[in-house]
């Protein structure tokens, strides 16, 4: 197939584009890498770019070391996986009757679900319940108030709407449970959209930061976003830990060697669901 010359021109503008929108999102990135493993004197003389300079481990020794962050960053893991866990389990079984055709007032239900998408009881309201429930200065109060999100609810339901009518008719021929249908159909069919809703679910609890700062004043059971959150002043790095004790390090390594360990961990998940997440949110959209 002979191409035109717009045809070429456009391909090689695409090219370049987003090669530099790439470096755009990379190079921050690269930045930070190259301050938490320069010394503390290139650092303050602010000569570190994209290399470091005068290499040292001492900051990620200094955070890893910490016991503070050492709780938060066990909080997020905790967070991350029971709460993603949580949030499948009660989503999937929600998705499920809502995408049978003859279960009454589906219609309705998701109508009450969307309308949560566009209007919310609030702040303060929100924060009344979650203490009335006495959930302040608990992990629970992370996990619980957003234990289920209305869009990926309506992602998973679309895709279990894909699923041929055929299969579930047959497995109820077979005399086969509504929740063996579930475990052993539709689930199974449905790992592509399952993983990309599980990594929206983790990503969203190792991310959050704002639920703790309204909810959590204990330092024990403070997130590691929050923990962050604290180290962009002076005075959370001090709180940190006695910086005396390691010569090479400054505030301003403390919190680049402190982003990386909080970024890395997510980013490692994403390779192992790489290859759902196209197919998943694509086919999970075929049905209205």
């Amino acid at each position: 197939m002979i191409r035109s010359r717009g045809e070429i021109w456009f391909q090689y503008f695409n090219v370049a584009f987003l090669s530099l929108l790439s470096l755009s999102m990379i190079l921050p990135f690269i930045h930070i890498a190259a301050k938490s493993l320069s010394s503390e004197a290139f650092v303050l003389a602010k000569e570190v770019y994209f290399w470091p300079k005068g290499f040292t481990l001492s900051s990620f020794q200094y955070v890893l070391e910490n016991r503070q962050f050492f709780y938060s960053f066990s909080n997020s893991v905790f967070l991350a996986v029971v709460g993603t866990a949580l949030s499948m389990a009660i989503t999937i079984l929600a998705a499920y009757p809502l995408s049978r055709k003859n279960v009454p007032f589906t219609r309705f239900f998701m109508v009450v679900i969307v309308i949560t998408m566009f209007f919310s009881g609030g702040i303060i309201p929100t924060y009344l319940v979650v203490r009335d429930t006495g959930l302040l200065n608990s992990i629970w109060s992370l996990i619980i108030p957003v234990l289920m999100s209305p869009f990926n609810l309506i992602l998973i339901r679309n895709f279990f709407m894909s699923v041929p009518d055929a299969l579930e008719e047959s497995a109820r021929i077979d005399g086969a449970s509504n929740f063996r249908i579930l475990r052993s159909i539709f689930v199974p069919l449905s790992v592509p959209a399952l993983a990309t809703i599980a990594m929206f679910y983790a990503v969203g609890y190792w991310n959050s930061f704002f639920n703790a700062m309204m909810y959590i004043t204990e330092r024990r059971w403070m997130p590691l976003q929050m923990l962050l959150l604290q180290l962009i002043s002076e005075e959370g790095v001090n709180d940190l830990a006695m910086i005396d004790a390691f010569q090479e390090v400054t505030a301003e390594t403390i919190r680049a060697a402190s982003i990386l360990c909080a970024v890395v961990p997510i980013l490692c998940v994403y390779p192992f669901i790489q290859k759902y997440f196209v197919q998943g949110i694509m086919l999970g959209a075929v049905k209205g």
